[in-house]
């Protein structure tokens, strides 16, 4: 079973009378089984389940908080989701009889119930209306499974941890709570006040509200610990013009900061100043996600608070050269039409454009640089006899670094991401963090015609080489609804008579000189990317944008404004016809 310290409990009717599976068993049933289930409590941070061990009982959370986690390859955990009070786990390996598929670990501090197989198979003949109400369950569980949503992933119970007492902590808790009583949520803030509550108390808060905000301030005192414990997951409010204490809280064991449930949010106050680096907030914290929150700006506490309560926007683009343009009219319709974005990503070009829009440039400023950038000339205009690539690439590190400069994608005002291809490995590379344009450079390096990029021995190329599309990893970086602009399934491959008796390369630039790309770059760019499958990723988006783009070569470059046109029309008529969650985030009645 992996328990490591428990404490048996005396099993009452008043406790069995609390699970909702069992309110319909005969008292006499409950009496005979008195040697096939125990009742117990579990310290937080303790394994209860492990992938691949034997089902030989099912469990009932009685109070408390547990959290199921699958194993991966390189030996981490992917957090699924919180099982809490009142519902069942290691339910469907035992009817299925199965081993089990992943990790469950207490939290918090918990109160269980465990009953024998031999124990839940009488349950089931002597009240078949159980079995009933199990399958509902399973089949509610296995179907959101199949829509890769998380199982049980809604994180109700969030501290919000002060690293300074120059914060004004309850101001940015009340700001927080009003924002996210504004989307309709119940929301109690909890303070040292209840440090004499026990642990039903929190379940009952939990049960009567949709958020439970606890104030906390790090330091090695009995609230501090509580608060931690108590969360399932942990913001980390932190000053932008500060540096992050060593160590910046106290070690213990709780499993929210182990398993990396936490953020950080830096607050800035509209001074020059800087302290530390996002970066070492975040590796002081062990967080896994990064926001910004200026001052006390409406825009920065409504994304927040749509983050806490998984009504985040997120918004992906693949990569398709040219044709990746219509993007950029993709988010002037989104913003058009007041929709939030409060993630970012994409592929190659779609890469850069969801970059301009983490930047937090207006429409104006990314047409501006778009333009200046890959229209005004062409950015792949500097040929040479190859070696590793078609172009030196020294006008795509010129354009990257003036218009991104020295921008860290951590201190970008939208949490971003882009992707490369890690040939060396045969893998993804997903770069959240450093040197924007070194990652948007490595994004954008199609083999043969840019040179790759060498990173800690590693050889870097285009993203949408294995990825064009990452819906997928967008999908991973938040709990809300999701967006895509997929110009790769335009795609309708290559000109066949361009590739019938093809002139030389001194003959073809004699006729077409230095500006237009010749042949060889598109059969380069298709045999990149001929391997991707057009649908991939779609299964996680809630609204797919497919600009016509089909008569856009992908190096066609001053094609921009026709194509960015089509990208604006396309997503107009994709707002239009919206409908289900991500309608009702975004206001929109069908």
């Amino acid at each position: 079973m992996g328990l490591l310290p428990s404490k048996e409990k005396k099993l009452t009717q008043s406790v069995l009378d609390g699970i909702p599976f069992l309110q319909d068993v005969p008292k006499a049933t409950l009496k005979l089984l008195e040697n096939e289930v125990s009742h117990f409590s579990v310290p937080g941070g303790q394994q209860l389940l492990a992938a691949g061990s034997a089902a030989d009982a099912i469990y009932f959370v009685i109070s408390g908080s547990l959290g199921a986690f699958t194993p991966r390859i390189d030996g981490s955990s992917e957090f699924l989701g919180h099982i809490r009070a009142g519902e069942p786990v290691g339910e469907i390996a035992l009817v299925a009889g199965e081993s089990h598929n992943n990790d469950v670990y207490t939290l918090r501090d918990s109160e269980l119930i465990r009953l024998t197989r031999n124990g839940f198979m009488k349950l089931i003949k002597s009240s078949p209306g159980l079995l009933e109400r199990l399958t509902r369950v399973l089949l509610l569980r296995l179907r959101k499974s199949r829509r890769k949503q998380p199982q049980r992933a809604e994180p109700r119970v969030f501290t919000l941890l002060a690293t300074s007492p120059t914060i004004d902590l309850d101001l940015r808790t009340k700001t927080l709570a009003q924002e996210l009583e504004k989307l309709s949520l119940r929301v109690k803030i909890v303070d040292e006040s209840d440090a004499d509550k026990d642990s039903r108390y929190f379940d009952d808060l939990e049960s009567r509200h949709d958020i439970v905000l606890f104030k906390a301030t790090v330091g090695d005192t009995n609230w501090y610990r509580m608060s931690m414990r108590y969360a399932d997951r942990i913001w980390v409010m932190a000053r932008a013009d500060a540096h992050p204490s060593t160590p910046l809280m106290p070690e213990d064991d709780n499993p929210t900061r182990q398993f990396k449930l936490v953020d950080v949010v830096l607050l800035h106050h509209g001074n020059s100043r800087t302290g530390a680096t996002p970066e070492k907030w975040r590796n002081a914290a062990k967080a896994s996600r990064i926001f910004h929150w200026d001052g006390l700006a409406d825009d920065d506490a409504c994304r927040l608070a749509r983050v806490m309560a998984g009504r985040s926007v997120g918004l992906v683009m693949s990569g398709g050269g040219a044709r990746a343009y219509a993007s950029v009219g993709a988010v002037r319709a989104l913003r058009e039409a007041n929709c939030p974005i409060d993630f970012v990503g994409g592929t190659s070009m779609g890469g850069v454009v969801a970059a301009c829009v983490a930047a937090g440039w207006s429409d104006s400023e990314i047409d501006r640089r778009i333009r200046k950038a890959f229209v005004e000339t062409n950015p792949l205009g500097d040929y040479n006899l190859p070696v590793v690539g078609l172009v030196k690439g020294l006008k795509v590190d010129r354009r990257l670094e003036e218009h991104f400069g020295d921008m860290m994608i951590e201190s970008l005002d939208i949490p971003f991401f882009t992707v490369s291809t890690n040939l060396t490995h045969g893998t993804v590379r997903i770069h959240r963090e450093g040197l924007l344009r070194h990652a948007l450079r490595a994004s954008i390096a199609l083999p043969g015609i840019l040179p790759p990029v060498v990173e800690d021995d590693q050889v870097l190329v285009d993203g949408g080489v294995l990825n064009n599309f990452p819906a997928d990893i967008l999908k991973d970086m938040h709990r809300g609804r999701n967006i895509g602009i997929d110009v790769g399934q335009a795609d309708k491959g290559l000109n066949a008579e361009d590739f019938i008796n093809p002139p030389g390369f001194f003959r073809w630039t004699f006729k077409h000189g230095f500006k237009a790309a010749p042949p060889i770059a598109a059969l380069l760019m298709r045999a990149a990317t001929v391997s991707v499958d057009p649908n991939e990723g779609a299964q996680h988006i809630d609204m797919l944008v497919l600009p016509d783009s089909e008569d856009t070569e992908i190096r066609d470059w001053k094609a921009y404004d026709r194509v960015v046109e089509g990208g604006y029309l396309a997503t107009k008529r994709a707002l239009n016809e919206i409908n289900g969650p991500l309608a009702r985030t975004l206001h929109i009645t069908p």
